[in-house]
């Protein structure tokens, strides 16, 4: 029987501000429980909420990075709402949130699906993003005393903007590209940092399926989730889970699950809320969010580049239109705003080779970082350095090979990184003498005869032992392509 899968997510993101959306309490990551609660976000009698004017902006360059620029799909007037539902962390009854005005309607977010440079482009739709503060937390492990649960508000009042796509997600690997695609955006216009673990970029995904051209199903929101693999992961369970149920007579109901990572499996917390159920209305003590003409037009000043808005997707154009690398090559080195800086401090430094550098970023640099679980911000080998050993072997001073035992005293931080310092103190220049190089071939092809009879009957793959033995005898120091190159002309001869 063929199902066909719905998926819409909802992306909480922090946003990078140093003090929360309505207090002035700081929003910095790692404090002792309740140490970073103010009386607003205590919600103590008598305290009113005052906008962050960061938060403003973030929104604001946020719903420029996801229109092209275009201005159309943020409002120049929204309105914060009060969110009704009770809970231990949520000290006012209510979250502050924004509901029929968000601050962003619209745009986009454009996904790779597939792999390599068969890849193709898939735009998912965005329904909204709206600014709200998050609530604290519950703890249930770690405490002193066994069985009973504390309540941390450090996180209570901390910015969020709220993402809403279009159920547009036809699997979970599109669901996770988006994701991906998402936190690229968010962190490359420095509104997040990112980081998942912190809970900074939290997942919600809204899962269905149904039988093609049939109406929607009944959706199960897959709350909270903080891996793009346990994305993948628990939306492939939910979606088994749903089929099963169905083709089994049984019937979905709507419910907001939670993923089990040490058991791969969703499991549910509480049936799903509609919007009714949270009796939403204006905030009184909060005046409708105005945004004028002059604030939108600066924030987007400062997002040209080129005459474009600088987001991933315009770099990624740039790799490929000027500096003629593929799709691969450009969706990689536009992960993040890191890879492509270190990219463009290489080209500059390489004498402008650009495959070769974005080989090496996406190849050996991305392989050691991942090796010693880095990140790229904390490389001993930075783009301008990197440049340089690429420079090294597009001029023949360096072999592959030999770049990559550079490479490997570079990371170690000999000679401070510097190739050409390492090149010159180790002796690891290339062979390019044409003289020595044929010296080297003649003494080779003098002591090992049959594979020189090998060749000459027809054995292709002589010629492989030959090469090795030459570059051996050179301590791997000669040209491979002259050595192949002269090799076969003594041969022919």
């Amino acid at each position: 029987m063929t199902w066909e899968i719905v998926i819409g997510i909802e992306t909480h993101v922090q946003l990078a501000t140093r003090s929360k959306i309505f207090s002035s309490a700081s929003t910095a990551f790692g404090a002792p429980p309740n140490t970073q609660a103010s009386v607003v976000d205590l919600a103590l009698p008598g305290t009113l909420p005052v906008m962050n004017k960061q938060a403003v902006e973030f929104a604001i360059k946020f719903g420029l990075a996801v229109n092209d620029g275009q201005t159309h799909n943020i409002a120049r007037r929204s309105i914060f709402a009060r969110k009704n539902y009770f809970y231990p962390d949520l000290p006012k009854g209510y979250q502050i949130s924004q509901f029929e005005l968000p601050v962003v309607t619209g745009g986009f977010v454009d996904i790779q699906v597939g792999e390599g440079d068969t890849a193709t482009t898939k735009r998912i739709n965005l329904t909204r993003a709206h600014l709200e503060e998050d609530a604290g937390k519950s703890l249930h492990e770690g405490l002193e005393t066994p069985g009973v649960s504390g309540i941390d508000l450090n996180r209570a009042g901390t910015p969020l903007l709220e993402i809403v796509s279009e159920p547009e997600m036809r699997s979970a690997a599109e669901a996770v590209a988006y994701a991906k695609a998402l936190h690229g955006i968010v962190t490359w216009i420095g509104i997040c940092d990112g980081n998942m673990q912190e809970g900074s970029f939290r997942c919600d995904a809204n899962v269905s399926v149904r039988k093609p051209g049939e109406p929607l199903g009944t959706r199960c929101e897959i709350k909270n989730v903080n891996s793009f693999r346990f994305l993948e992961r628990a939306i492939n369970y939910e979606v088994r889970r749903q089929i099963e149920l169905i083709e089994d007579g049984g019937k979905v109901i709507q419910q907001t699950r939670l993923y089990d990572a040490d058991r791969d499996e969703t499991r549910a917390m509480r049936s799903k809320e509609d919007a009714m159920d949270y009796r939403y209305f204006p905030d009184p003590d909060l005046l409708p969010l105005a945004i004028n003409e002059t604030q939108i037009e600066t924030t987007r000043g400062l997002m040209l580049r080129d005459g474009v808005i600088d987001v991933p997707g315009s770099t990624r154009q740039q790799l490929i239109d000027a500096y003629d690398l593929s799709v691969y090559d450009a969706q990689l080195l536009t992960q993040s705003r890191a890879f492509a800086t270190c990219f463009f401090a290489a080209y500059n430094s390489s004498g402008e080779q650009a495959k070769l550098c974005a080989n090496w970023i996406n190849g050996d640099l991305a392989s050691q970082l991942n090796r010693d679980g880095i990140e790229l911000a904390d490389s001993p080998v930075n783009g301008d350095q990197l440049g340089r050993l690429v420079k090294r072997i597009a001029d023949g001073t360096l072999s592959s090979k030999m770049a990559k035992e550079v490479f490997g005293y570079m990371w170690a931080g000999e000679h401070g990184g510097d190739a050409d310092a390492i090149i010159e103190a180790r002796g690891l220049k290339q062979v390019t003498d044409t003289g020595a190089i044929e010296k080297i071939i003649d003494d080779v092809l003098a002591k090992n005869e049959k594979s020189v009879a090998e060749f000459k009957s027809g054995k292709e793959k002589a010629i492989q032992a030959l090469i090795g033995q030459v570059m051996k005898a050179s301590q791997g120091k000669a040209n491979p392509g002259q050595v192949n190159e002269l090799l076969r002309k003594k041969l022919a001869e």
